[in-house]
């Protein structure tokens, strides 16, 4: 079945412990917004405790939508790990885009059916399976800040890979990763994180993936946090790769 602005989801699942323990840590974190918050987001006002994450966070989304907007058809995209649903509502803005919102997050996939009423926009609430979207096809899969919570990239990759159309592409923003010198001291410090937040049970569920992880896919990096341009500017400090379907 082609994507529509009606495409028929499968039936969500229940909240597992996982979502309880990572909206715990949220609201710890006060990343848990009011619906008026996430109607404006990326902007938040200036005096809040993350405003410099969301400057990040909406030079990447503006990033990406340019160059989505530039392909100047019809496109059918999946946000994998939505969470809240503010970067899909960004991306249902473009032109002649149909846009799936899904994450595991019960809690922010209500906000954001809740808060987002758009006739070419839907949430959906479940780990991402291939099987489940086997009668769709998308044009663009998007990971915003949420690859890391898959235990093998290379196995969400391939299962991404599954539901996109014919030259579809794979992006990747607003994430970490790793080489193997500086990898564990990574993982180290996640644990050491997570336990001082009271929920050192979520370290196994927070993975680092490696650049060499790409290797034998598609794949171009769009942008380098690491050039020596990037840094002297203090620019985003976040890789944005994207991965074609060959």
């Amino acid at each position: 079945m082609t994507l529509n602005n009606t495409a028929i989801l499968p039936v969500e699942s229940p909240i597992r412990d996982f979502e309880r323990l990572y909206i715990t840590l949220r609201k710890q974190e006060q990343r848990l917004y009011t619906d008026e918050q996430v109607t404006q987001l990326p902007n938040i006002d200036a005096l809040h405790v993350h405003y410099n994450e969301w400057k990040i966070r909406k030079h990447s989304a503006n990033r990406l939508i340019g160059y989505l907007s530039k392909k100047k058809r019809a496109l059918n995209i999946l946000e994998i790990g939505c969470g809240n649903g503010w970067l899909s509502a960004q991306l249902a803005k473009i032109k002649g885009a149909n846009v799936i919102g899904q994450d595991i997050n019960r809690v922010e996939i209500d906000q954001a059916k809740r808060v987002f009423h758009k006739n070419n926009l839907q949430f959906f609430c479940e780990d991402f399976n291939a099987e489940r979207f086997k009668d769709l096809r998308f044009d663009v899969i998007i990971f915003a800040a949420s690859v890391q919570y898959f235990p093998s990239l290379k196995q969400i990759l391939n299962h991404a890979l599954n539901c996109l159309s014919a030259g579809g592409e794979i992006h990747l923003i607003d994430t970490n990763f790793y080489n193997h010198s500086n990898i564990d001291s990574a993982k180290e410090r996640t644990l050491v994180y997570y336990t001082k937040m009271g929920c050192p049970e979520l370290a196994a569920y927070y993975f680092h993936h490696l650049l060499d992880d790409l290797k034998g896919f598609d794949h171009q990096i769009l942008a380098n946090p690491n050039t020596i341009i990037n840094k002297l500017l203090k620019g985003n400090p976040f890789y944005w790769i994207s991965i074609k379907k060959k």
